[in-house]
């Protein structure tokens, strides 16, 4: 293990992995807080693969559980097991969702020392009956603030109920509120308290500013547009928005606009997700539009920039969002676009991590007013002009001929002589006319009795409207054959 942790290329352990691996060694109960970017996954990574070196893994009996809140990072921890434990026969499975139980069931059946999973898929393996969690040894619970926070409470305790009483837990975070130590105490038995850090503090190396926008959103997207345009040492960055649409739209704006930009958020499938993530760490994308999904305990060292597109409803959101820059000792910037409906919430950070944060070019006090762009008009007046031309038309339909004819020329500044009124319409006449129209029918027989076409239209008025005298008879209508000679007289 040591070898590989030297090919890896680190040398002194963080003050995390430095209080955290002995008592993990000791199979002592641990509660770590640090900062995020400190280097938690290895905290518990390297003392596991110490312990694990001593026996074998039976067939769908994992020795070890690390629960994870999302895909990405589970995904993350993998990889963290392959590079320090590349000296090691331990056999890694990982579950999680987008991908396909049969595969994931062939790794249990030859046996998991390690088992990395979100909560809901290990629940649905051992529903079907793939999994036995009487082995486990070691319960790791990643990211524990949002585990319990983010609804995973049932399922936690019901897997803890799975596996033995006397294993070993860990949780690790970077924040962790009164309400969610209550909740952590029930799954540890007298744990070792490490705290390197003030709980919800964010990196020293990161700079944090508030950018003051009106509320609208083209406006906050030309102010982070502006924004990105401003970082002369821009290399990358994550843009953060709270809902699944906002980071829909907002990456089409941005694409519009001509950025290199991608995004990520929970609706899209497993692959494509791995995919943007790789192609951002590869730097072929220079931006990533994102959701919470990418909040947490990425690793992504070398992140220049964390824009806020919108400020984050939970406080404690915020230092992990702005956790991404500034890791292992980098430098780091973040800037987050406040508008007045946010001012809540951007004092609950400011209150959180215990600062004042500095404003960018003025507070919201200092705005100008704000500008309708032609866009915003013209939209929400369309539906308006309309109803307005419906209106209008309705007016001239009661104004008399004239008026209507000469609307234009009052407009102009043209006087206009008012017509003599019409002479008023009889009201048997209309009473006549309305005896003589043919009643509706239903509308297939209309079509068949009354074609759509000129001739048909001319005729049948003339039909309606007839004051001549009733015919008698055929009257001139005379058909040919009564006119042959002899067969009138038969």
């Amino acid at each position: 293990m040591l070898s590989a942790v030297t090919d890896a290329g680190y040398t002194i352990p963080t003050p995390i992995q430095a209080g955290a691996i002995p008592f993990a060694l000791e199979r002592r109960d641990i509660c770590g807080i640090a900062q995020t970017g400190t280097g938690k996954t290895a905290s518990f990574v390297l003392p596991m693969l110490s312990l694990l070196e001593k026996g074998r893994a039976r067939a769908r009996m994992p020795r070890t559980l690390i629960l994870e809140p999302t895909r990405e990072l589970a995904a993350q921890v993998a990889e963290n097991f392959e590079k320090y434990g590349k000296n090691h026969r331990l056999n890694v499975a990982l579950l999680i969702g987008g991908v396909s139980f049969e595969d994931q069931d062939r790794k249990l059946e030859r046996g998991a020392d390690v088992l990395i999973c979100t909560p809901g898929r290990l629940l649905d393996h051992f529903e079907r009956g793939k999994l036995l969690m009487s082995g486990v040894e070691i319960l790791v619970i990643d990211e524990a603030d949002r585990m319990l926070d983010m609804g995973f409470i049932p399922d936690i305790e019901r897997i803890a109920k799975l596996i033995p009483f006397t294993r070993q837990t860990l949780f690790f975070s970077a924040t962790m509120p009164p309400e969610i130590q209550k909740l952590a105490d029930r799954f540890l038995q007298n744990p070792e308290r490490i705290e390197v850090s003030k709980p919800a503090s964010a990196s020293v190396t990161i700079t944090q500013r508030f950018v003051a926008s009106h509320d609208k959103d083209y406006e906050k997207r030309a102010t982070l547009r502006d924004l990105v345009r401003a970082q002369t040492d821009l290399k990358n960055a994550i843009i953060f928005c709270n809902r699944k649409k906002d980071v829909a739209d907002l990456f089409r704006s941005l694409e519009r606009h001509g950025f290199s930009v991608g995004a990520l958020h929970g609706d899209m499938d497993q692959r494509s997700r791995m995919a943007m993530l790789a192609n951002f760490k590869d730097g072929n994308i220079q931006l990533l539009v994102a959701s919470d999904v990418a909040a947490r305990g990425l690793d992504i060292p070398d992140v220049s920039h964390v824009f806020n597109f919108d400020v984050p409803i939970h406080a404690e959101d915020y230092v992990h969002r702005i956790g991404r820059t500034g890791r292992a000792g980098r430098s780091g910037a973040s800037f987050t676009i406040v508008t007045r409906r946010d001012q809540k919430h951007a004092d609950a950070i400011e209150k959180l991590i215990g600062e004042k944060v500095e404003w960018q070019s003025g507070d919201l006090s200092s705005l100008p007013p704000a500008e309708e762009s032609r866009d915003s008009e013209r939209s929400p007046r369309r539906g308006k002009g309309r109803e307005r031309d419906k209106d209008r038309g309705r007016e001239r339909e009661r104004r008399p001929a004239s008026h209507k004819s000469d609307i234009n020329a009052e407009d102009n500044g043209i006087e206009v002589v008012e017509a003599a009124p019409a002479r008023p319409v009889r009201a048997e006449t209309v009473k006549n006319e309305r005896k003589a129209e043919p009643k509706p029918q239903n509308n297939a027989r209309n079509a068949r009795q009354y074609p759509a076409n000129d001739d048909n239209r001319e005729r049948r008025r003339h039909r309606d409207h007839d004051d001549g005298p009733t015919p008698v008879g055929f009257g001139d209508d005379i058909p040919a054959f009564m006119l042959i000679a002899g067969y009138a007289k038969a």
